[in-house]
């Protein structure tokens, strides 16, 4: 019998070995890799602001959980945490009004884990917190890998609601129907494609994907005009950006269509802060279960053509 070669694995318990400033290395690390994070939540996280000012402090990572279009804010520890840092999550979390806290350290004690558990029960099902343990691993000689471990989580995390950051759904039999079509959609996208890191499903006629620039972000959703909708969104607070960009991305109108093979709806959407880019096609979410796969399909199809078509473009915007 042959022994097989192994590598061991080996957790490197100073995480200072890789960022050996918390302010300097690891917040800069992260606002770089925020989708690794949100894939541990569960969500699609979209980077806002680092050391984002609240009064005379400054909070780490302010991100969007693009899902459910909420705040989520991120305070790091590269070390035990300590009763300081909670007062500061605390005081970041009034400041935002943030609906998601996330705090991130080296390792979490039980009284500061039992803290978030006391808040997660206290608190309503719109507003969550997480611990999280940054962890380091490496096989052998390898360079090491973060890994995010979940130590405190909502008493609802991975559980369906119908509760979001805005407020609280009606939950209706055609609500319903969109939670069902959208939870395969995202589950597709997610084992299939790794186009997304969300986990849940809302009961509500769209989707909201990152790019994975900040600013612009693809939606799926169905109108009420028996329309199927797939929309890149140019959606920065100032419209006049938004228009500047979207005529940058108008330059290449052309190349784009060709390399998609396929003709865009180009919109500035008078009346709005955001513009955007779509496809169109005929659907309603009263269709039959084959139509509603076909409907499905199609989505799944053109999301990842308007990632490949357009993040080149998009990347090139960002910098």
């Amino acid at each position: 019998m042959t022994t097989p070669n192994l590598a061991k694995i080996e957790r490197i318990y100073d995480l200072r070995q890789a960022w050996p400033n918390e302010a300097q290395d690891f917040t800069p690390w992260l606002a770089e890799n925020i989708a690794e994070l949100g894939e541990a939540l569960g969500m699609d996280l979209e980077l806002q602001q680092t050391e984002a000012p609240v009064g005379s402090y400054s909070l780490d990572i302010l991100a969007t959980d693009l899902n459910q279009n909420r705040p989520v804010i991120i305070e790091n520890q590269l070390e035990s945490t300590d009763h300081r840092h909670l007062g500061q999550l605390l005081t970041y979390a009034a400041g935002y009004d943030a609906n998601v806290i996330v705090w991130l350290t080296q390792d979490f004690g039980d009284e500061h884990r039992q803290a978030l558990d006391w808040l997660n029960q206290r608190t309503d099902e719109n507003t969550q917190f997480f611990g999280v343990v940054v962890e380091l691993w490496r096989i052998g000689d390898s360079l090491p890998a973060p890994h995010f471990k979940l130590i405190a989580t909502p008493n609802d995390w991975r559980k369906e609601t119908a509760k979001t950051g805005g407020g609280t759904y009606q939950v209706t039999e055609r609500s319903e129907k969109y939670r069902a079509f959208f939870q395969v959609l995202i589950d597709n996208l997610r084992e299939e494609h790794k186009f997304t890191r969300a986990q849940k499903a809302l009961p509500q006629n769209y989707y909201i994907f990152a790019s994975g620039y900040r600013g612009f972000r693809y939606w799926a959703r169905f109108t009420d005009n028996r329309q199927m909708r797939i929309d890149l969104r140019i959606e920065f607070s100032e419209r006049e950006r938004n228009l500047v960009l979207l005529a940058n991305l108008e330059q290449s109108k052309a190349q784009i269509e060709r390399e998609f093979g396929q003709q865009f709806e180009w919109d500035q959407s008078e009346g709005s802060r955001f513009c955007r880019i779509a496809l169109a096609r005929p659907g309603s979410i009263d269709d039959d279960a084959d139509t509603l796969a076909e409907i499905r399909g199609w989505m799944v199809e053109n999301l990842l053509k308007f990632k490949a078509v357009f993040g080149p473009k998009l990347a090139e915007l960002a910098d």
